[in-house]
């Protein structure tokens, strides 16, 4: 059963956005206090979207509680099993089993009918049934986002979903084509392109001292090989026959940690790989401002799934103005402009990685100059901005929704004057 949070406002406010405001249900079994992409975007958006009096739908979680009394969003959390701890607790990524997913679809059809939604924002496609039910029992539209690995996950579940919401809304080019993939022939909702959002640092916040060593940084989990921490590796061996001092630090915790180091130790390597796991988000922006070079060189999975949906780690390292290494593959192709921001090489190769790293550490200018545009850039995906398309979507649904049943009173013969 839904477990509701600390409100986040008062009766008398609540009371007066539910006046002012149209109601927005955000639906999803991602959001933190866990790690990820898609956590952030979901709590960024329900945070962001200050048209709406917005409620959100979520799994339970470790230290959930904690979060939600800070987190300025009214949330409410499903339990269902073993509740799921925050990834920088566990080694692997934790990720919700089937019957969290049923029991949230079901919580999400009787928080509907509480809330009564003039519209649904569905962050993942595992809750689509639900967004669809809520559509077709209260007329309300939904809007359903897509990231990447869920569309090979569940190819089915996505063309249902595309097909039976509103409007869609894809991370990226890549994204999108997959949808499109899934869903065949059959016509699917409108679909707009819109990329995570990113936290701007302050004014004079990636000024500072940088690292005593040329320092080469990655932030990723570990526990999705695809994301190139065994290619970096074996890049980082032959960066060290040109930059002897060169220093790898490795951001994040998962299960592919303990033979990361394994390797690392037969490389020869244990003295310039730095493995820090999960730090706080103070310590994470004070390596993006210290480090040299952002380099995550993902790759497509073997397993057929689709990689980085966007990769919004890329945008936040141009965002302190610290030039990227991307793999010239998937939503990186959005993320990073190559030769402006960043350069993008084959991510399979562990030559044409250690090549891009050289020039990037050897020549200061060059790299200063690409991540000065990478942080100029950045600026057009503030997460103000980014909201304020979403909300465009969302505005425009429940104005569709409002025209359709105007024309369904009218064709009925009701007087509505």
């Amino acid at each position: 059963m839904a477990s509701p949070t600390t409100p986040a406002r008062g009766p008398a406010v609540a009371s007066e956005l539910a006046a002012r405001y149209p109601r927005l249900l955000l639906l999803t079994p991602d959001f933190p206090p866990a790690h990820g992409g898609i956590q952030v975007l979901s709590h960024r958006l329900a945070a962001g979207l200050g048209g709406f009096e917005t409620r959100v739908l979520t799994l339970d979680s470790v230290d959930a509680a904690r979060f939600d009394a800070h987190s300025g969003v009214a949330t409410r959390r499903v339990r269902a099993g073993v509740r799921a701890a925050p990834a920088q607790r566990a080694a692997p990524v934790q990720r919700a089993a089937p019957v969290q997913h049923l029991a949230l679809n079901a919580q999400a059809l009787l928080e509907a009918v509480r809330f009564a939604p003039h519209v649904t924002l569905n962050m993942h496609i595992v809750t689509s049934p639900a967004a669809a039910a809520i559509r077709r029992l209260l007329g309300s539209p939904y809007v359903q986002y897509f990231h990447a690995n869920e569309i090979g996950h569940h190819p089915r579940l996505t063309a249902f979903a595309a097909r039976r919401a509103g409007a869609n809304v894809a991370v990226s080019a890549y994204t999108a084509g997959l949808v499109r993939g899934a869903a065949g022939a059959v016509a699917t909702a409108p679909m707009s392109l819109i990329p995570p959002g990113v936290e701007l640092p302050d004014r004079g916040d990636s000024d500072g001292p940088g690292a005593p060593r040329p320092t080469v940084l990655t932030i990723a989990r570990l526990a999705d090989s695809y994301k190139g921490h065994d290619v970096m590796l074996d890049a980082l061996a032959l960066v060290r026959e040109w930059i002897p001092d060169v220093e790898w630090v490795v951001l994040g915790d998962g299960s592919l940690r303990a033979p990361l180091q394994a390797r690392a130790r037969f490389l020869g390597l244990a003295d310039a790989v730095r493995f820090l796991g999960w730090v706080s988000d103070e310590q994470r922006d004070l390596w993006l401002r210290r480090a040299d070079v952002f380099a995550m060189p993902s790759r497509l999975p073997e397993n057929g799934l689709a990689g980085e949906g966007f990769g919004i780690v890329y945008l936040e390292a141009a965002a302190h103005g610290i030039p990227v290494l991307a793999g010239n593959v998937a939503g990186a192709l959005d993320a990073v402009v190559d030769g402006e921001t960043g350069v993008l090489v084959d991510p399979t190769d562990a030559r044409a990685v250690a090549d891009a790293l050289v020039a990037l550490l050897g020549d200061r200018a060059r790299a200063r100059a690409l991540g000065a545009a990478g942080a100029r850039r950045a600026r057009e995906f503030a997460w103000p901005r980014i909201a304020a398309r979403v909300e465009a979507v969302l505005l425009d649904q429940i104005a569709r929704a409002s025209r359709c049943r105007l024309l369904a009173r009218r064709g009925r013969g009701v007087n509505i004057s």
